[in-house]
């Protein structure tokens, strides 16, 4: 795991065919740490989250529930996701505790809706740090830039689109990515830039 923004750790997990990293995040909070869409940690990682605590699995949406079973299991930590995701997750084989609603405050983020991939996909905005951080809602690839996935792994290809437009209306600087590669800078102007490209 490596910091990559004030108690906020990431560590990744490649995958060849997408041919970027899918990326699991811990973030330590007074109120609890969180790891958010865990993916598949070495024995140090796994164990540096054991030694630090994680009260908290924050689920984005029903095919990121990766290595979650794992942490759970090692760390106590219950394991959260959108009712509407849930019992997709499940079917995976996913350990659910609770469910996750838009308003809901998770550590320092508070959870907002951003269906279109899934019914219950969620983003988590943390307005003081400016820091907006995603699942499959927006895709960090080429390194530098957004994109979205293709519309064939979609549930709903249009409704993606508003959501990412919607996204603009929040504010952020740094874009935290459950897939490819985290923009730590005007993360907001990267996602206009891909927004503009959305037919009107």
């Amino acid at each position: 795991m490596r910091e990559i923004l004030t108690d906020i750790f990431t560590w990744p997990w490649f995958s060849v065919p997408h041919g970027y990293n899918f990326n699991g995040h811990f973030i330590r909070h007074a109120d609890g740490n969180l790891c958010v869409d865990p993916v598949e940690p070495s024995d140090e990682d796994l164990a540096q989250l054991a030694r630090q605590g994680v009260a908290r699995i924050v689920i984005t949406n029903r095919n990121h529930s990766r290595a979650a079973n794992k942490i759970r299991a090692r760390t106590g930590a219950r394991t959260a996701i959108h009712p509407a995701d849930a019992a997709h997750a499940c079917s995976e084989g996913a350990e659910l505790d609770d469910e996750l609603n838009s308003g809901d405050k998770v550590g320092p983020f508070v959870v907002i809706d951003s269906p279109g991939k899934s019914q219950g996909e969620v983003v988590l905005h943390c307005p003081a740090r400016k820091i907006l951080l995603v699942g499959d809602a927006v895709v960090g690839d080429p390194p530098g830039k957004c994109k979205l996935l293709a519309d064939k792994v979609v549930d709903d290809p249009p409704r993606l689109r508003d959501s990412a437009r919607q996204l603009l209306a929040l504010d952020f600087d740094i874009l935290l990515v459950g897939d490819g590669a985290p923009i730590l800078q005007s993360a907001k102007e990267r996602l206009r830039e891909l927004v503009d490209t959305f037919p009107r």
